[in-house]
């Protein structure tokens, strides 16, 4: 991951009639990667996609998979994720006992490992794993459905991990979800975020590659100032 800011369009908010054209546009847009929910209608209410969806759009996109897993026993799964061509795979700390052991198969499996927190989940239940993270996903609004309102909280989440990560010299990267839009990105990239997960604010306009784009440069811009 060698991009200082990324936006990654989640396909949660795409219209899977003509996916394909969506995706598509977000790379024209210059999007850094492809957001991918999975829920099982279990750990979070709702029901997306699964493994053959995630094969698929490794074949129809240049873009690395980043596979959000939102189901319980996630270890069941990661190999068969891995195989499909995920890049990234995140798993919830509130969906497994076992965090550490959940992290470790996702990169035997050649991926990059991230774990996520939900709006009441402190940073604090990530600090015996921080040390093994490539990404730490701040849920910025409750999961299972797209186009939530931005919680603020959040916001205080990423400042913290920044201060974290710069008193430890830790190497994750700091990726949010959900509420993401043109209205909040500065405020997001002053915080600490890096990866921007971006759904409605992509897919529900007129056209999605512009409004990428519009964030990219909103998002590197605010990271220009802070240097």
């Amino acid at each position: 991951m060698n991009y200082p800011i990324a936006i990654a369009p989640s396909i949660l908010a795409a219209d899977f009639a003509c996916l394909g054209d969506g995706i598509r546009a977000v790379e024209r847009g210059g999007a850094a990667l492809l957001h991918v929910d999975v829920m099982d209608g279990h750990f979070v209410p709702n029901i997306s996609i699964g493994v053959p969806v995630v094969a698929s759009l490794h074949k129809a996109t240049r873009l690395p998979l980043d596979v959000h897993l939102m189901i319980e026993n996630p270890e069941l799964y990661i190999q068969a994720f891995a195989e499909a061509g995920a890049d990234m795979i995140s798993v919830h700390q509130e969906a497994t006992p076992h965090l550490d052991r959940a992290l470790s198969m996702i990169r035997e499996h050649g991926c990059r490992a991230g774990a996520v927190i939900n709006p009441a989940t402190p940073v604090s239940m990530l600090s015996e794993v921080l040390d093994k993270l490539d990404y730490v996903l701040v849920m910025s609004v409750n999961p299972g459905f797209g186009g939530q309102k931005f919680i603020p909280g959040a916001l205080g989440k990423i400042r913290e991990l920044k201060r974290i990560r710069e008193s430890y010299n830790y190497v994750f990267r700091i990726e949010v979800d959900g509420g993401v839009g043109p209205e909040n990105v500065v405020e997001l990239v002053r915080a600490g975020a890096q990866i921007l997960v971006a759904g409605t604010s992509v897919f529900h306009t007129p056209d999605a590659a512009e409004a990428v784009q519009a964030m990219k440069q909103a998002a590197e811009g605010a990271l220009a100032q802070k240097v």
